[in-house]
């Protein structure tokens, strides 16, 4: 069975006050051609399909933009398994995945073989199986982001600290794996595929994509079973394999969703699992990327020349912008006209009056104050620290709503 590994999608997302869905949709239709040059039987989407900043209408819009890539895929035969992440909206993707069910039931019991052609959501975990063109079956099990919703009972969701949940959560999430591979629903004579959108300890990352040190619940990989055949893991937006077992192995997210990726590249992994398990070594092909970058200007009389000649093509680009201007020397309005015709696609900009600062600005020391947008941002995630996942989604997702609404 060949299966294409891919995750972290954020589709609706935003950066700053731009809209990523272009970017978005043009990584996802990459995927899609690869699926047909690859003859993939099963793609394997582990995780955050959807951002928390999409709006209802922008939900609407990906599903349609999905349904329209894809749908010579699954007519073809091929299949799309997905499972929800700490960006997807629970009540969201679990509505979707009932009128999914009611327009075209599909299994329910654990272990049973599932009709190909179709998209299936895992919001809870599940194991399917899926059988491959010659009829070999695999195993795929399904672990979606530990939430309380998804994996505590009522009566755990109790907790005195933001630790204490964290750990309720992860003992969890492994109880809940090791039920899962158990027999008579896990069959030991299939090879397993289990896919989860986790944090494992030996990670290699820049950040964290919108979540804290603090709430990010981490895993021992020794704490994941020896006896699955691959490892399709999702959360960690830089491609790698985990210390370096080719079996066990993070794709990545499809593009560069912020600055703390201005480096990264980004792929899908392709792989073929036999009747032994994997076979040869997986492969990461290519996906294409939108330039993100962060400009400063201290003189913005000579550096303006100097951006034009760097960056003479940048009406694709995400750029933050940082600048010192001086009034009676410097018209703001006039920096800020040729910004725009530059950087088109600026996510964010902040300035400071050189001028008005006093005789303490040097050029050694060019600190610059945070913006408006990211000092409410920055507030936010400290106060809902202790709040329900449910409740600091809604919040932070009314937030940048209304922040995109301001005025630059």
């Amino acid at each position: 069975m060949r299966i294409l590994h891919t995750a972290d999608w954020h589709l609706g997302d935003r950066l700053g006050r731009i809209d990523r869905t272009d970017d978005l949709r043009r990584a996802v239709e990459r995927v899609a051609d690869y699926c047909k040059s690859e003859q993939v039987e099963v793609l394997l989407v582990a995780g955050d399909l959807f951002s928390e900043l999409s709006r209802p209408d922008s939900l609407r819009e990906s599903i349609a933009h999905l349904h329209a890539t894809f749908e010579p895929f699954l007519l073809g035969g091929g299949t799309i398994v997905a499972l929800t992440g700490n960006h997807d909206n629970e009540t969201f993707c679990q509505t979707l995945r009932l009128v999914m069910t009611l327009a075209a039931p599909a299994a329910a019991k654990l272990g049973e073989v599932c009709t190909p052609g179709r998209l299936y959501l895992a919001t809870h975990p599940s194991l399917i199986q899926m059988a491959d063109r010659n009829g070999q079956r695999v195993q795929f099990a399904l672990m979606p982001y530990p939430t309380p919703a998804r994996y505590l009972r009522d009566a755990a969701q109790r907790y005195g600290s933001l630790e204490e949940r964290n750990q309720q959560l992860q003992t969890a999430f492994l109880r809940e794996l090791q039920q899962l591979l158990q027999p008579p629903h896990w069959r030991p004579d299939l090879p397993t595929v289990l896919s989860a959108h986790i944090h494992l300890l030996s990670a290699q990352l820049a950040n964290l994509f919108r979540i804290s040190e603090q709430e990010s619940i981490v895993f021992n990989p020794d704490d994941l079973p020896a006896q699955c055949a691959y490892v399709a893991l999702g959360h960690i937006h830089q491609a790698q394999s985990v210390r370096g077992l080719p079996h066990v192995r993070y794709c990545g997210s499809i593009e560069r969703l912020d600055l703390g990726e201005q480096r990264d590249t980004k792929s899908v992994t392709v792989l073929d699992i036999g009747p032994a398990g994997l076979e040869g070594e997986p492969r990461q092909l290519p996906l294409p990327v939108t330039p993100i970058y962060a400009v400063e200007m201290h003189d913005p009389t000579t550096d303006l020349p100097l951006l034009r000649e760097r960056y003479p093509d940048a009406a694709r680009d995400l750029v933050r912008v940082d600048f010192r201007y001086t009034t009676g020397s410097d018209d703001l309005e006039k920096i800020l006209r040729e910004l725009d015709e530059l950087f088109p696609r600026w996510y964010d900009r902040d300035w400071i009056d050189a001028g008005a600062l006093g005789t303490q600005l040097t050029t050694e020391q060019p600190g610059h104050g945070k913006s408006f947008q990211n000092t409410v941002r920055e507030y936010l995630e400290q106060e809902l620290l202790n709040h329900s996942e449910a409740v600091r989604g809604a919040v932070l997702r009314r937030a940048e709503q209304l922040l995109s609404e301001a005025p630059a």
